[in-house]
């Protein structure tokens, strides 16, 4: 089985080397790597690997943290794609079938930030509508979105009062971003976590950017 695992590390030469020695011997297999952030001294990367029938994701913990200077975010199964740049291809796919374009964004845009589902949300007559959802996008209603309109791409509060209470129970994470009009923007939960990393939601918005200008130009 697969596990997506998060963790934070020494931005040094040899780090990410002792983690991964530190994950063979508990026989992970890496699939693919790649560096959410950097700042400070410290690295956030996220690590695709393969574990064993039987094995339990646990193992990934304790071998990752230790790893001195090494913390584990979260660590969770994954099935998605491993080509974590896809950016350009989900644009020309928008590019060529602009009237499916919204569903299209929210289908495409979890297997690029690795988050769980992904909404874009309006405002139309005082009311939320959804304009499109990727398909484990939750059902519970949202009866009201006081952050829009939305100046810029943002992480959310996960405990605010218009939060359906099954997504709270999850303890999903959230983050949104203006997409092109100011009252529909993008929106994406994780459930379980990790947060949303700083990083993570500029690349949201510089992908929600040129997709705006595709559907409106």
């Amino acid at each position: 089985m697969s596990f997506l695992i998060r963790v934070q590390l020494p931005d040094s030469p040899g780090s990410l080397g002792a983690v991964a020695s530190a994950l063979g011997i508990v026989d992970a297999d890496i699939l693919s790597v790649d560096v959410v952030e950097r700042s400070g001294g410290v690295a956030v990367d996220d690590l695709v690997v393969d574990l064993p029938a039987g094995s339990l994701p646990d193992a990934l913990i304790t071998a990752a943290e230790s790893v001195e200077g090494v913390v584990v975010d979260a660590v969770r199964p994954y099935a998605g794609v491993l080509d974590t740049h896809r950016e350009l291809e989900l644009v020309e796919e928008i590019a060529g079938s602009p009237k499916e374009g919204l569903t299209l964004l929210a289908d495409g845009v979890p297997r690029i930030i690795r988050s769980g589902w992904a909404l874009v949300v309006g405002h139309r007559d005082n009311e939320v509508v959804r304009l499109a959802a990727s398909s484990a996008a939750p059902e519970a209603p949202i009866t009201e979105l006081p952050w829009l309109p939305l100046e810029r791409a943002t992480i959310l509060d996960a405990e605010d009062d218009w939060i359906p209470s099954t997504w709270r129970e999850l303890g999903t994470e959230l983050a949104a971003t203006p997409l092109g009009k100011p009252d529909r923007a993008l929106l994406v939960g994780r459930p379980g976590g990790p947060q949303f990393r700083a990083a993570e939601v500029a690349r949201l918005a510089h992908l929600a950017g040129i997709v705006s200008v595709v559907l409106d130009g």
